[in-house]
């Protein structure tokens, strides 16, 4: 692992959200490592407005500014692959900010090399998931590549040594960052997260306006709204039979979900570091898409694949949630998945309902659904009953040997 020596580094790309902890960062690096420091900010499809990141960006004396619409890219390079798995992790969450962090990586790299920059930055903490994240990404695309990460650098203990360092650099924070900031939050096309300080507490209920993606499903409308997806080789590609861009149907979707007040999740989860952390999850459309994914395989999946999917599915996740999406062991699943996707094809309806999202129906050219077989009518011919006999026969075998066993040894 190459050891960072400041006097190596003039020159650091820095993953800039605009915020306070990154906007003191930005300050910081300058003072520490003496280099200038270029900025990249991805555009995922978040809430923040990229112009005034662009302005803060410059007010600080950034010459090299990178704002970047990522959003197709991230859609359909990182977010569809990952959905073409069914990926949740422990079973309820969808992934939405560890998915983000290969992509970021992946442009913190290329722009170094664009720049000939001699370093990374970014700002995740100590503690948490996203430092792994981005920095395993990183080596796996350059090994030699520097990476800083102030929060283990850096003296600040509390928010209240960050806004001191920000008054005493002139550094513009915002009214609602006076003081300790009520939780954090993370937000892309397919979620929002939030987490930390009145969140901490597992036991106490969220307050509503902690959640920003959807409406309370108790406050959504009385009547159901009706869709269709349409799918190929897995991924969607068609909304109520219009076809789309990644970003234009994740877009209308979640706005769908929001509407319905679908995605909400309220979750304590283990942090690859080994600590457990309650976050608040909202994943409007891709909790839809997810459903309808799922009912599409129903019936163009053989059962072997299905079965062999859900086996891997949960390794699959932890790799992502963990940060090893550049990792041989991810790429080789990814393969699997993929071949298992060739006939993946076709439309599922659902109903939305007030945070509910239900299956009314699915179709597809390459269906393995069969009503002659199935059917509880007359078949004719097409499956014959008795065969069933030998079937069970075959199955019961080992069942019966074991019996014969047990009874004899409770007669002995």
């Amino acid at each position: 692992m190459p050891k960072t020596n400041k006097e190596d580094i003039r020159k650091i790309v820095l993953a800039y959200s605009g915020g306070l902890d990154t906007s003191i960062m930005l300050k910081w690096l300058k003072n520490q490592y003496d280099a200038e420091v270029v900025t990249f900010t991805a555009n995922l499809g978040q809430d923040d407005e990229l112009v005034h990141i662009h302005c803060k960006a410059e007010e600080m004396g950034v010459q090299e500014i990178f704002i970047e619409d990522l959003r197709e890219e991230f859609l359909t390079d990182f977010v569809y692959p990952m959905f073409r798995a069914n990926a949740t992790y422990e079973g309820e969450y969808l992934l939405g900010t560890s998915i983000a962090r290969p992509l970021i990586s992946k442009r913190l790299v290329e722009i170094a090399h664009e720049t000939g920059a001699d370093a990374i930055a970014h700002g995740a903490t100590g503690k948490g998931n996203d430092q792994v994240r981005f920095e395993l990404s990183a080596y796996a695309l350059n090994p030699d590549i520097k990476i800083i990460a102030p929060w283990r650098e850096w003296s600040f203990r509390s928010r209240t040594d960050l806004i001191t360092f920000a008054r005493n650099h002139q550094i513009h924070v915002a009214k609602d960052k006076q003081g300790e900031a009520p939780f954090s939050v993370d937000t892309n096309l397919l979620h929002s997260s939030s987490e930390g300080k009145l969140l901490e507490d597992p036991a106490i209920e969220s307050l509503d306006y902690v959640y920003m993606r959807t409406i309370d499903p108790q406050s959504a409308p009385d009547k159901t709204t009706s869709i269709r997806i349409g799918f190929e080789n897995g991924n969607p590609v068609s909304l109520d039979g219009k076809y789309l861009s990644a970003t234009d149907f994740f877009s209308q979707l979640n706005q769908l979900g929001h509407d319905n007040g679908i995605g909400r999740l309220d979750l304590v989860e283990n942090r690859f570091t080994g600590i457990k952390s309650r976050g608040i999850y909202e994943t409007p459309g891709g909790t839809i898409l997810l459903k309808a994914h799922r009912a599409i395989e129903s019936i163009t999946l053989d059962c072997g694949e299905a079965h062999l999917k859900d086996e891997l599915m949960p390794r699959y996740a932890e790799l992502i949630y963990n940060g090893f999406w550049f990792s041989p062991e991810r790429e080789m699943l990814q393969s699997a998945i993929d071949h298992s996707q060739r006939y993946v094809e076709g439309e599922v309806f659902l109903k939305l309902y007030k945070g509910n999202v239900m299956i009314t129906g699915r179709k597809s050219k390459h269906s393995l659904y069969s009503k002659e077989l199935v059917t509880f009518e007359d078949d004719s011919g097409a499956y014959n009953q008795e065969d069933a006999q030998g079937f069970i026969h075959l199955n019961a075998l080992r069942l019966r040997t074991l019996a014969y066993r047990n009874e004899r040894s409770r007669n002995q």
